[in-house]
Formats: structure tokens, sequence, C-alpha cells
């Protein structure tokens, strides 16, 4: 476990931001609090078992590892549901376990059934419809077929949901294209409704989708980046603000990241810093350097240009980020020393950097950012 750096979760702003969603999507509809990707960087277990003292019981996940995690945090309290990759070998472990998942494809649905016949348990399973974001999902002209295959095999198969995936709902560039997968998901549970049947739950919002189109949110919404207290995008927290008189952001940022200075160090005008060329000091300068980089998720892009916080001042990154340091400007900041604070996402005193800042800088998007941070930088909770 490196000692590097520390990232830190609030469970206070997960609970505002939990109680910001429920309040916004009514008591009606189920929140799934989506933690793939080692929980958006906040670290699985931990986020996991804190979204849970906060009142959160539905996840969901990629794979069968994530599933693990989760169910070896938690157990049978909560529901898991699995929306991505399972291996066939995964299968007995996910039906013996009632974790849920998704059946995108003939073979995924054969191969269930003869796992949950084995085992004289049912699969539990969720099927999906591609509607237009042409991943994964089985074609609307299919669905009947699947209808039927499910009321041959009603005593290995709970129908538990029928979902899809919007194709970025975070951008109203991509309005119509939504719209039109709303269409043929909602075609979709009409035919399964034409057979007889129909699944519990009915579920095909994400983040964006829940806030900009509200129809989305049925019976269930699957939520990743807003329990965190980020935006899918710039343009859902204005479509959300333009509906408030007060334009005050709602949420609350869940995760900070900090390390400490060190070494400090004094370079003199005109002597490179750091690997090849890429800044060359043009004054006598102090700089400090700090024990991370990218292989700590700190992305090389923000090579010259990204920001921390050093005793209470904004402080340049300067030459090229390393495998395992970054170098600071730290002229400007009187009595900086080794072992000060170092703040790369978070709060110091008056100031603040924000996940969407290294996003500005780098080009990356908040989910980009936040799951490249390595799992093996301790994680806790206060």
């Amino acid at each position: 476990m490196h000692k590097n750096s520390t990232i830190t979760i609030n469970k206070e702003a997960h609970k505002k931001n939990i109680d910001f969603i429920k309040k916004t999507f009514g008591n009606k509809v189920i929140l799934s609090s989506v933690v793939k990707g080692n929980a958006y960087g906040h670290g699985l277990a931990e986020f996991s078992k804190m979204a849970y003292s906060n009142g959160v019981t539905h996840f969901s996940v990629f794979d069968v590892e994530e599933a693990k995690i989760v169910f070896d945090t938690l157990g049978k309290k909560v529901t898991i549901l699995i929306m991505g990759f399972v291996a066939d070998d995964d299968l007995k472990w996910v039906i013996q376990n009632n974790i849920e998942f998704f059946v995108f494809e003939r073979y995924r649905l054969a191969k269930a059934t003869k796992t949950a016949k084995k085992l004289k348990q049912k699969a539990i399973i969720h099927i999906e419809v591609e509607t237009g974001m042409n991943r994964t999902g089985f074609d609307i002209k299919t669905i009947s077929k699947v209808a039927q295959f499910i009321i041959k095999e009603k005593e290995s198969i709970y129908f538990k949901g029928l979902c899809t995936h919007y194709a970025g709902a975070e951008s109203i560039a991509n309005y119509y294209r939504v719209s039109k997968q709303i269409e043929i998901f909602n075609k979709a549970d009409q035919i399964i409704k034409s057979h007889g049947i129909e699944p519990e739950i009915r579920h095909s919002a994400c983040s964006a989708a829940s806030m900009m189109f509200p129809e989305t949110r049925m019976d269930l919404v699957r939520v990743g980046i807003l329990q965190y207290g980020l935006w899918p995008s710039p343009e859902v927290l204005v479509s959300y603000l333009n509906t408030k008189k007060k334009k005050i952001d709602p949420l609350e940022r869940v995760i900070s990241w900090k390390s400490e200075v060190m070494s400090v160090k004094r370079v003199k005008s005109g002597e490179f810093i750091g690997y090849g060329t890429s800044f060359m000091a043009r004054e006598n300068m102090k700089i400090a350097t700090i024990p991370l980089g990218y292989s700590h998720g700190y992305s090389r892009s923000l090579s010259n240009q990204g920001r921390v916080l050093i005793n209470g001042q904004r402080c340049m990154l300067i030459g090229t980020v390393n495998m395992n340091m970054l170098t600071i400007d730290v002229t400007e900041v009187e009595h900086v020393k080794k072992g000060d604070e170092v703040v790369l996402i978070g709060k110091q005193d008056a100031l603040s950097l924000s996940v969407a800042s290294f996003s500005d800088l780098s080009n990356q998007l908040n989910y980009e950012l936040l799951t490249r941070i390595s799992k093996t930088i301790p994680r806790q909770t206060i």
C-alpha cells in the first residue's frame, strides 16, 4: 500500500448528494449506486460500505470481480447487479449468490439457463435491449423470441428487469438520438407485454439521462457520477440550474486527494527542470518535489499546467509529469518544507481544486481522471 498520498471520502457529502437525488427522483424510484471502475476511483470496498451506511441498498458493477468485492463487503444485505462481463465459469457463483446480471445475447441467455438448471436455482436476469448505442443488447427484431424463451424456461429464469443504455444523454447534441432510443425501448417493452409477461422493473437511465430526460427514470436509476458530487457535463448542470431560481450547485464533491512535499531545492536561472527540455527556469526558482506521478493516476498530459495547493497558495506544476514524481514551482511560497501538505483535489484554507480543474487542463473526462487513480493509494472515510 502506497503512503505517498491519501484519498479521503466524505460520508456527509455523499449523504447530501443521495438526499438530493432521492428528492429529485421521488421515493418510488430505486437508486442503484454505480460503483464500477473502483467506485469511480473512490475505492470500491470503502465507498460501498459508506454508501450502505447512508441508506443505499442497491449496487451496480461492471463485472464479477467488482461484484465479489461488494459481496464480500456487504454480503446479502444488498442487491448487486452486474451490467457487463460475466465469464462462463463465474455463472455458478453469480447464480448461487443471487447476483443479478444483464443478458444481452442469445449465448448468455442459453448458458445462464443451462447453469441454473444444474444448480436447480433461478438465474436473476435483466434483458438488455439494443436501442441505438450499438454496443450490447438484443435487437428489437429478436425481442419476441427472447420473450418466448423466457416463458419456456420460466422455471430456471427470473425475469427481473428490462433495460437499455443511452448514447450520450449528457449532451443536447444527442437529443434526437436519445429520444429515438426511448421510443425503441418502449416498443420492446410493449412486445414483451404482448406475450403475457413483463419484468419486475424497467430501467434505462444513468446520471445524465435521469436529469436531462426525466421520463427515463422509470423504476430504477443507475446513478454514477452524481452520487460522487460531480455532474456528467456542464450542460447537465446548466440545464438543472435553469429550472431553479437560486443558481446553486446542490452537489458536494465526495473525494479529496492529498500528498506531501518530499523535497525542496533551488534551481538557477537558465537550467532545465525534469526530463528533457520542456521547462527552463527563466529566473532563480524554488521547487518542491511531490512523490506521485502518472503511475498513480496523475495524467502526464498535465505536464507544465497542473495545479496543486501548498500552504494556502495555488502552485503550478512545472516540467514533465514523471512516473512517480511531480515538480512544483513554490518560488512565491514562504517557509515551504518537507512534509507540508499538498492538495491535488480538495480544499486548503480558502482555496479549492476540483476534479473539473483537472479535466479542463488535461482534456480528460471527470470519469477518466477518477478511475485512473491508483487502487494502491489508501482510502479513508471521514
